[in-house]
């Protein structure tokens, strides 16, 4: 992407507040590397894009009334640059947040372009997932319709990436499986399952892969209790992150939480292989700052490299831990499968150097010192050494990190890193 978007004018109470902001980076004490806003653009949370009515199964929800007229735009759980420059495609998660209120909520990825100047994001069209050859092999919500388009009852859609070929996968959570799509899409291949490594079997309670409470076999058990009890994965503890190397050669799939019965590993990564279309044998284990933490995404830097989004569970000034690590796969424990990690970025302390917000009564984050307080942070892209691209997931219309009572933005930031990543192979 050229750089020029990038250009900024800092008056000299700016560039006093980022000298401050330099001095306490080179504290030693300090654990903070210095982050600098130099972009911002918002999309409404009241966006719509064409589609059937949505959200019948919602009731009113911090000023919003349900059923909605159309497809609502928002809840972005995975961002990469669209062929377009300046263009980016998000793709949009199940919708509503749950199996049981999303079947009118359709599944895509959106093109949006970011205008950072003005502040604004434009939606620029959208693609639509769809098993018209019927892969699938359990029933979906459009099982007899020509086209087979699919909801937010089929799949939880978290994260995705675009292979060199052209084709897509995604990650999704109540399998949790890795989909393939072509750049229309269109299902290529029946959904993969998630295997685990034969050191984790204690904690599979019998079953031959990882599968949530929401995973199509459990479908007929008596209620959530049952399907609970017959899972090894916790619900909405799927596929948050996946990455793909600079190489485009390997697939990282990167689970949120870890199996019910396992209190001793990290988060469970594996290598999944597009050539030979299966999981080479290859796991890590990621380490939560909290046990109660999550994480929204994995990217990757180069081949080793790789950045994770990790949060808690606040929104507004209840948010306390939104951070960006980076982990090197072949940096390991002693165990050697347990990674390390290294701060890239607090998203609580983003100095707004150039004064692109302005504080707000009521608003959480807004001015000199800039917040990212959602609850859900879950795309992450290196733009270039210094820069990061990021976006929330405002969970439509239930988060209100930013304004209490308010239903959040989708909020695109870029922030400028002091330390430059080693981009590439």
């Amino acid at each position: 992407m050229p750089r020029s978007w990038k250009k900024v004018v800092m008056g000299a109470g700016a560039a006093a507040l980022l000298s401050l902001a330099v001095a306490q980076a080179q504290d030693t004490t300090s654990p903070y590397p210095v982050l600098t806003l130099i972009g911002r653009a918002v999309l409404p949370a009241d966006t719509f894009s064409e589609g059937p009515a949505s959200g019948a199964a919602l009731s009113e929800t911090n000023g919003r009334t349900p059923p909605f007229a159309s497809q609502p735009v928002q809840g972005f759980s995975a961002l990469i640059p669209a062929e377009t420059e300046g263009h980016w495609l998000a793709l949009q998660d199940n919708g509503f947040g749950a199996k049981n209120n999303s079947a009118d909520v359709l599944l895509r990825w959106y093109e949006v372009r970011p205008d950072w100047e003005a502040g604004t994001v434009e939606v620029v069209g959208f693609t639509q997932l769809s098993d018209p050859d019927s892969l699938i092999p359990f029933p979906i919500v459009n099982n007899d319709t020509p086209d087979r388009l699919l909801t937010g009852q089929d799949f939880d859609i978290e994260s995705f990436r675009r292979l060199p070929d052209g084709t897509f996968y995604i990650g999704e959570e109540f399998g949790p499986y890795l989909l393939h799509v072509d750049a229309t899409g269109k299902l290529l291949e029946a959904p993969f399952a998630t295997p685990y490594p034969e050191v984790m079997a204690e904690f599979a309670r019998g079953l031959d892969f990882v599968q949530s409470p929401e995973h199509p076999d459990f479908v007929d058990l008596a209620d959530q209790d049952a399907r609970r009890a017959a899972a090894n994965l916790p619900g909405s503890r799927g596929f948050e992150g996946l990455a793909l190397n600079s190489s485009g050669t390997m697939l990282y799939s990167m689970l949120e939480g870890r199996m019910t019965d396992d209190t001793v590993n990290g988060l469970l990564i594996q290598a999944f292989d597009p050539a030979t279309k299966a999981y080479n044998g290859d796991y890590w284990f990621y380490p939560l700052s909290s046990a109660t933490n999550a994480i929204g995404e994995m990217t990757a830097i180069n081949d080793n490299e790789y950045l994770v989004i990790e949060r808690d569970g606040g929104q507004g000034v209840d948010a306390a831990f939104k951070r960006v690590f980076k982990v090197d796969l072949t940096q390991v424990g002693e165990d050697g499968h347990t990674l390390t990690k290294t701060l890239v970025a607090d998203l609580l302390a983003i100095y707004d150097a150039n004064g692109l917000t302005q504080p707000e009564e009521g608003a959480v984050g807004l001015g000199p010192v800039f917040k990212f307080p959602f609850v859900t942070i879950e795309a992450v892209w290196p733009v270039d050494a210094t820069t990061l691209a990021i976006v929330n997931d405002n969970n439509y219309p239930f988060s209100t990190g930013r304004r209490p009572g308010v239903p959040d933005d989708s909020e695109f930031i870029l922030i400028g890193l002091t330390e430059p990543l080693n981009l590439g192979q």
